[in-house]
């Protein structure tokens, strides 16, 4: 039994002499432990960002990649990079705020509704993550059919046998088969990881309201 449990099992005894203070260190306790999960959402986050940033770099020279840099594809992918840094540069914010502000509450309310907002916080980051990652494909595609010579000539010659349906139909298949291997390999990390620490955020967002009683 931790030290939580065992301030919780006293706090509930009926013949306790301090039962406020009891009250308020079953608080305090869940206060640092719901502040050392914000915190780790904030490090997660940032590792996760460099850890995506290092495989980008050390995939820049391989042969898709160069073959995909020689294309007019800078009017697109610098937009969309930009907006996808400057999205996630306020999320990171978000996160640390969140954690700022939990470190500073002073009321079990206060407390209950910086727990909830960094929940919603955390969900709209995965729901960006996964929406980037499609619409990144789309326009990576959209290059690729635009641009590239071989594809194009590939997609000529469908047209000229009256198979252009068939051969978008399974371009599309194919690359939403990948992408949504892709999205499952994401989400089961973001369901082991943040996953974890919302749902210890959960049980302590339940011990409070039991306190509020």
């Amino acid at each position: 039994m931790d030290e939580l449990e065992l301030l919780k099992k006293h706090w509930k005894q009926e013949d306790t002499q301090y039962p406020h203070v009891s009250a308020n260190a079953i608080y305090k306790m869940i206060l640092q432990r719901s502040s050392s999960i914000v915190k780790w959402i904030f490090i997660i986050s940032l590792l996760e960002f460099a850890l995506w940033t290092a495989v980008t770099v050390f995939l820049k020279d391989h042969k898709s990649a160069q073959h995909f840099d020689r294309l007019d594809s800078d009017y697109l992918i610098i937009p969309l990079t930009v907006i996808g840094y400057v999205i996630l540069i306020y999320f990171f914010y978000l996160f640390y705020k969140n954690f700022r502000r939990i470190s500073v509450t002073d009321s079990a309310k206060v407390l209950m509704e910086n727990i909830l907002r960094t929940r919603r916080t955390v969900k709209n980051y995965v729901v960006f993550n996964l929406g980037f990652m499609v619409l990144s494909t789309v326009v990576v595609l959209y290059i690729e059919f635009d641009q590239d010579t071989a594809l194009i000539r590939k997609t000529q010659a469908a047209a000229a046998n009256g198979e252009l349906f068939m051969f978008y139909a399974k371009t599309i298949l194919i690359v939403a088969g990948v992408l949504a291997v892709f999205a499952g390999i994401l989400l089961f990390f973001y369901w082991l990881i943040y996953g974890l620490l919302l749902r210890k955020l959960n049980r302590n967002y339940r011990e409070l309201k039991k306190l509020e009683m």
